[in-house]
């Protein structure tokens, strides 16, 4: 489906507001923000998560990490791309971002609990194993966290049907040196 980066200009009109915070709230609008304007609806339903998966208690390392593993999991190169993008600048080592991007778990315990839970939670749409829980919960994570690890997986998801719908958002500058795929 052929979709429009939009500009403040040439977005919606009930799309400009939502545009203008989220330049406000990160300096930019990203070209996913900017491709979903065209649906004020959506450009909401994006925005509202976005904000609420930033307020979550979960650590935004492990948020990151949530990330890639669903963007991996559903094939979303924006998604892989941003969460990557963020998590180099976290300090997460190159070697764990090679093995998350090639969909397997990072060396770090806690971090490897988190990639597994977000990649069945995607795949399996809610249905994870026991023993992916048990992880989590060893790792640390408590159930409010692990509630949050599902709304970062909705969010990722979300933009990884964008993504594919698209047949690909162009990946904003800032992001391709993190090109996946």
């Amino acid at each position: 489906m052929q979709l429009t980066i939009h500009t403040a200009e040439s977005a919606p009109p009930a799309s400009k507001p939502i545009l203008d915070g989220i330049a406000s709230d990160l300096g930019l609008v990203p070209n996913m923000a900017a491709t979903i304007a065209a649906s004020p609806a959506l450009l909401s339903a994006f925005d509202g998560l976005r904000r609420a998966v930033e307020s979550a208690e979960l650590d935004t390392t492990s948020r990151e990490v949530a990330g890639v593993a669903v963007g991996v999991a559903v094939d979303n190169h924006y998604g892989v791309a941003f969460h990557s993008t963020v998590l180099g600048k976290l300090g997460v080592e190159e070697a764990d971002l090679t093995r998350m991007r090639d969909g397997q778990p990072p060396a770090e315990d806690k971090l490897a609990a988190v990639y597994d839970l977000a990649r069945q939670i995607v795949i399996g749409r809610g249905k994870v194993d026991d023993d992916a829980i048990a992880r989590a919960r060893q790792a640390g994570y408590s159930s409010s966290e692990i509630l949050e690890i599902v709304a970062e997986c909705t969010f990722a998801g979300l933009v990884g049907v964008v993504d594919n719908l698209a047949g690909r958002v162009k990946l904003d500058e800032f992001l391709t040196p993190r090109a996946w795929g």
